[in-house]
């Protein structure tokens, strides 16, 4: 069985459909509202678990009902929590979400506890990293925990794969020792200065990260697909197109997929190809880590696609 190390976040979501997007000191009435897990580093383990993978995270929750519920979460998707610290300094985090009648979504993220996490709790990960076929990491924790998932990873020489989102300022040391990078349009501007529209532009972008020492670069480009970039690819590989429920979780989706492929011995033009179905399947659903597909409905998209 492959197996995904995760180092990230976890909060409790808040979401709520608005008919459209407040402007500001404006109340909308909406509804419906739902609670449930999210966090970018909680729905990448949920994606990767449900494809098969065995995952382990590394996360913080606070001591209370929304750190207790995370657990039961994680512990219902099978998912190692052995590493999951508990703190009654900082309470577990949260995202208030609001969702458009067109999918599209605005978030405000609270990380509360997981954005403490330290390097002497990430340096706890060091034996089950040592058996991981792929580290998984985002921006949503501590700058602190990114940087020694990051050097732990390199030292053991695991595969690092870094979502790089939300956007924060990180060094060309610290990017140098990521193998795989998966930004989105935006994020990938905020790291090169090119303004990403098209495949062109993507490309530009790429170029840029490759000079920064990342090997292979992922722009996801919503549901066009991706843009890959490597010494073996530069090329798009092509998005499905579904209906549309909720937008919030698909590049999550997208990276929790893309390392289970990965770890499974699949090509990375192969574990993008088949991220992005999971990226689509998850966008025809309500929510973010509940939103994640199955290995079955995976299955069943994929041979559509593939007939």
């Amino acid at each position: 069985m492959s197996k995904v190390v995760v180092v990230g976040s976890y909060v409790t979501d808040l979401t709520a459909r608005t008919p459209k997007m407040p402007r500001p000191g404006e109340t909308v009435l909406g509804g419906p509202f739902q609670m449930g897990p999210g966090g970018k580093g909680g729905n990448q383990a949920v994606g990767a678990a449900r494809l098969g993978s065995e995952v382990t995270i590394l996360t913080k929750l606070g001591k209370d009902l929304f750190g207790d519920d995370a657990l039961n979460n994680f512990n219902q998707e099978g998912i190692n929590t052995s590493y999951i610290i508990q703190t009654k300094d900082e309470a577990t985090g949260a995202a208030l979400i609001a969702v458009d009648p067109q999918g599209e979504n605005m978030i405000v993220v609270s990380l509360g506890a997981c954005g403490t996490i330290t390097a002497e709790e990430v340096e706890k990960l060091r034996d089950s990293m040592t058996d991981a076929d792929v580290v998984l990491l985002q921006l949503e924790t501590s700058m602190e925990a990114i940087d020694a998932t990051i050097r732990l990873a390199h030292e053991l020489g695991k595969p690092v794969v870094l979502n790089p989102a939300p956007y924060q300022d990180i060094s060309e040391e610290l990017l140098a020792m990521v193998d795989y990078i998966t930004p989105n349009e935006t994020e990938a501007e905020e790291l090169t200065g090119v303004r990403v529209t098209d495949e062109k532009t993507a490309g530009e972008a790429a170029d840029k990260l490759h000079q920064m020492g990342v090997e292979t670069v992922i722009i996801t480009l919503g549901k066009k697909g991706v843009y890959l970039s490597n010494k073996e690819y530069d090329e798009l590989v092509a998005g499905v197109t579904v209906d549309v429920v909720d937008t919030t979780g698909a590049g999550d989706s997208f990276n929790g997929a893309f390392c289970h492929f990965l770890s499974e011995g699949e090509s990375v033009k192969n574990a993008c190809g088949k991220a992005n179905i999971a990226a689509a399947l998850s966008v025809t659903k309500f929510g973010t880590a509940p939103a994640m597909p199955t290995k079955a409905e995976f299955e069943k998209l994929y041979h559509e696609v593939n007939r």
